[in-house]
């Protein structure tokens, strides 16, 4: 926009009058000249038409009438006006969220219908690579540790265990077996911060076959997140630190070193319900009550869920104390489940409906003991007595090493298997079916 200049054709107020001329005129000018406008300093907002610096070019008309408003200048009504519309526009929005986010928990107490794309975690590392301090990292973990405190054989507080904070929602994560009678008897679940505070929680959903188990509180949603990582830039000799609740005491931290990586484990007996994991074995003392607490790399993030120890008497769990071979669900698993709880309220697993020897030990393979009709076994030609010693090109040494092989990957991808028949060895793909637990 150009300045306001004056018009050719306004008129213009001479100093003196001017001498009439015959015949008189209708119109007689002023026979004085008006007093010029005194400015009074830049408006808040500029004239149109004016630079965003000084006063317009020429006087101006007049001031403006009581009752209008200058070009420009906004009405002093107008801002309260705006600031309770901004308010109500604001508790409006917070209402919504609130009620987008209960509708996507509708399948459930703390489920969310995008998975963990839905809730804020958190990935970057809180401290450095190069980082070797043990006590930076539980300066950084142990907020976001906790302990779990739930109903065991119908006593309250009779199982106890550790979890992490996953979300900044009120997820927690622990181990299943933690957790599992209580939510079978609907008894009552505490999680319990690092100054001791405690928080009604619920089971979102859990996996037997994984040991996992995602709870929910709405009272703990301003607990720190922990970082998560991954297990699979895990180096065998580099340290870790495992943060927990062991024999009850909370906020233990212990430190050692990977050493091990993708262990073959299974926890529980046969009778029951088994988890088969992929472990990480860490020397780092773990002890009953640090189940479901995090194994934490050097830069502060989580890379495995402790699960199980390793007894004297050469099973997997019980009660014995450390003696420096404990076992933790990698965290890739870990995000997997907690993504499928969290949007249905249930883990999937995959399947290839054939039954395998568990017992054998020889190091030959995992040899099927049955093949269950109209499943991807059959389908891909999979037969009894066949040997399977590779999945994906990685060895498999028995039955437990071919399950937790399997459950590395996920339901209705296409898996390559090597097997041997009558001594000749063979390729068979199968699409992996799925089942619930």
């Amino acid at each position: 926009m150009t300045q306001d200049e004056p018009r050719d054709d306004e008129p213009t107020q001479p100093l003196t009058a001017a001498r009439p001329a015959t015949p008189p005129p209708t119109w007689v000018p002023p026979m004085t000249q008006s007093p010029p406008h005194r400015w009074a300093g830049l408006p808040p907002t500029p004239y149109a038409g004016q630079q965003p610096f000084g006063p317009p070019f020429g006087p101006p008309a007049g001031p403006p009438p009581r009752h209008a408003v200058p070009r420009g200048r906004v009405p002093g009504w107008l801002w309260p006006v705006v600031c309770v519309l901004a308010l109500t526009l604001g508790v409006a929005g917070g209402a919504l969220g609130g009620l987008v986010y209960e509708r996507a928990t509708d399948d459930g107490p703390g489920t969310v219908s995008s998975g963990l794309s839905g809730v804020d975690t958190v990935s970057e590392a809180p401290l450095t690579a190069d980082n070797g301090s043990i006590e930076a990292v539980a300066a950084r973990l142990l907020p976001s540790t906790v302990q779990i405190s739930a109903e065991y054989e119908g006593q309250k507080g009779g199982a106890t265990g550790s979890g992490f904070v996953l979300d900044r929602q009120g997820h927690v994560i622990t181990n299943n077996h933690v957790v599992a009678d209580a939510d079978e008897s609907n008894g009552p679940i505490e999680i319990v911060d690092q100054d001791g505070n405690r928080y009604s929680a619920t089971v979102v959903g859990r996996s037997s076959v994984y040991d996992l188990a995602v709870l929910y509180s709405d009272e703990a949603r301003g607990l720190t997140p922990a970082s998560l990582g991954a297990s699979q830039e895990l180096r065998v000799g580099e340290g870790v630190v495992a943060i927990g609740s062991p024999l009850g005491l909370s906020s233990t931290v212990t430190a050692g070193i990977v050493s091990a990586l993708h262990r073959p484990v299974t926890t529980g007996d046969a009778g029951n319900d088994s988890s088969y994991i992929n472990a990480v074995q860490t020397d780092a003392a773990i002890n009953p009550g640090n189940s479901g607490g995090p194994l934490v790399n050097l830069r502060g993030q989580v890379v495995g869920v402790n699960s199980a120890i390793a007894t004297t008497g050469g099973g997997i769990g019980g009660e014995a104390g450390n003696i420096g071979v404990g076992f933790a669900i990698p965290i890739e698993q870990v995000r997997i489940t907690a993504d499928q709880i969290l949007r249905t309220g249930e883990a999937r697993y995959p399947v290839i409906g054939a039954q395998v020897q568990t017992g054998q030990n020889d190091g030959k393979g995992a040899e099927i003991d049955e093949v269950m009709p109209d499943t991807p076994a059959d389908e891909g030609g999979l037969r009894k007595g066949d040997v399977i010693v590779e999945v994906e090109g990685e060895r498999v040494t028995d039955g437990i090493a071919l399950i937790v092989a399997i459950r590395s990957h996920q339901p209705g991808e296409t898996v390559e298997f090597t097997i041997v028949r009558d001594g000749n060895e063979r390729t068979i793909t199968l699409k992996l079916g799925a089942e619930t637990g």
